[in-house]
């Protein structure tokens, strides 16, 4: 028996497929969440130089004359200054704002790529809740940064931290003098929330992502399945993908995409004009402010939960901001890191995974999946329950109450829709596999029948596999 060595451009066109398959055009997002996290900190410490966390007040007496003469505090004149007298501020002050804002959406698409594909299994447990853990740092980070320049819209943002803390119940009054160092909103508030800004939530993500690298370079990088994975599912470590140093250039190109795009955001696309706010008032804020998109979900459970209190042991239990602004997102996100414990626990699959599935392939985590998503945007939908019924010329309650009842029977009704439509894609499948592909060509028999012409499945797979380009190394 003799064994011929296979020619080059099989080999070659293997060895495409498989990195291919092993970077596949989602995992880009995981990327993107990095490099924008590095415009983040590159951004961040030109503006520190500049920022003066201080709410000792100031008349203001800068570039921008609508303003003149007015009291401000040195957080928000600082703010100012950057934006108009130090010269490219406000381009910078935009690009770290639309990094950080690119940031967290890189970060939820990550999790959802990583949720219905099956990445979170063995041996890539901690890989997820990295990334779970960065996505709540990353909403804290950009709270706190939206509170910095001690605007009207950062007064709204004070204004909901107190109200949240206050309705802790026993400690909640204590813990809100504590946190402002006395009376609302206090001299103290700000300068705390600059060091948590600059120092130690970068530091915390940071140590996350790196983790994250050590993590990829020990378990290897998961892949969807392809031809050399049939029949051994989970026994193909995604380290040892071929063309590995081949990847680095379209990581370097994604890397300078990100930074332009950035760039491109902040040069055409204003955000957070803080001098049409203006510096903050106790008591009052602006029309039409709302916080940023990752903090929306917040925002509409406050604006639907019903005005329960109740008083115990002399205490009042304010439900009203205690159950949305706590409970809520204290509930969701420990569904979301303890997710892949439970997977194990109600399938009892145990076992290694380095081969992705197919979200058609996992009817019930898809469904699971795409009702929590439609949780979320319930929620996010009702921050702008009184935006929907001005424009709509609806009643403000009647909005209110569709969505208290949507958050309930929408994601029942999603997760039912979607299992089905799953069943049926793999269904549709195994029917191909059984009888063949539908081709619309009819023939006729020599005694009168017609017959549909099936194509094999597998003809028209070799004719759709063709190398694609990879995307980057260090994917998952």
């Amino acid at each position: 028996m003799s064994f011929q060595r296979p020619s080059t451009a099989t080999a070659l066109s293997e060895r495409w497929s498989r990195s291919a398959r092993a970077d596949h055009w989602s995992f880009m997002f995981g990327e993107i969440a990095v490099y924008a996290f590095v415009v983040v900190i590159a951004t961040g410490a030109f503006l520190t130089v500049f920022f003066d966390p201080d709410m000792a007040q100031v008349t203001y007496d800068g570039s921008y004359v609508p303003l003149r003469g007015v009291p401000v505090s040195r957080a928000y004149e600082s703010a100012l200054e950057i934006s108009f007298d130090v010269r490219g501020g406000l381009l910078v002050r935009q690009i770290h704002h639309w990094a950080a804002l690119i940031f967290i959406a890189a970060v939820c698409v990550q999790l959802m790529r990583m949720f219905f594909t099956g990445a979170f299994r063995r041996p890539r447990g901690a890989n997820w809740l990295v990334w779970v853990t960065l996505l709540m740092l990353g909403m804290a980070a950009g709270l706190t940064g939206t509170i910095l320049p001690d605007d009207m819209l950062s007064g709204g943002s004070l204004g909901l931290i107190q109200g949240v803390t206050q309705s802790i119940p026993v400690i909640g009054t204590r813990l809100t003098f504590w946190l402002f160092g006395g009376d609302f909103p206090g001299d103290n508030i700000i300068p705390r929330l600059y060091w948590l800004h600059v120092l130690l939530l970068p530091a915390g993500m940071a140590g996350l992502l790196a983790l994250r690298r050590r993590l990829v370079r020990r378990h290897g990088h998961s892949r969807f399945a392809g031809k050399a994975d049939s029949g051994r599912p989970g026994r193909f470590r995604a380290g040892a993908v071929p063309g590995r140093a081949a990847a680095m250039g379209p990581a370097v190109a994604l890397f300078f995409a990100t930074c332009g795009v950035l760039a491109l955001l902040g040069t055409v696309a204003q955000v957070n004009p803080i001098w049409q706010y203006g510096p903050y008032r106790p008591g009052a804020i602006s029309a039409g402010a709302v916080p940023g998109w990752y903090m929306g979900f917040l925002d509409g459970a406050v604006r639907i939960m019903p005005n329960w209190e109740f008083g115990v042991a002399g205490h009042p239990l304010t439900l009203a901001v205690l159950v949305p602004a706590l409970l809520v997102p204290g509930a969701f996100f420990t569904v979301l890191a303890g997710y892949p414990a439970l997977e194990r626990r109600f399938t009892g699959d145990r076992g290694l995974h380095h081969v992705l599935d197919r979200p058609r392939d996992a009817a019930t985590r898809t469904g699971v999946g795409v009702a929590g998503m439609t949780f979320y945007g319930l929620l996010w939908a009702a921050a702008a329950n009184d935006q929907i019924a001005y424009h709509f010329e609806l009643s403000l309650y009647a909005v209110t109450w569709f969505f208290r009842i949507a958050v309930f029977a929408g994601p029942v009704l999603a997760y039912g829709l979607t299992r089905r439509i799953c069943l049926g894609l793999t269904y549709r499948e195994e029917e191909a596999k059984r009888h063949g592909r539908e081709t619309g060509r009819i023939v006729m028999s020599p005694d009168g029948g017609f017959t549909e012409i099936t194509e094999p499945v597998a003809a028209v797979a070799a004719i759709s596999a063709r190398p694609t380009a990879a995307t980057g190394s260090d994917a998952v």
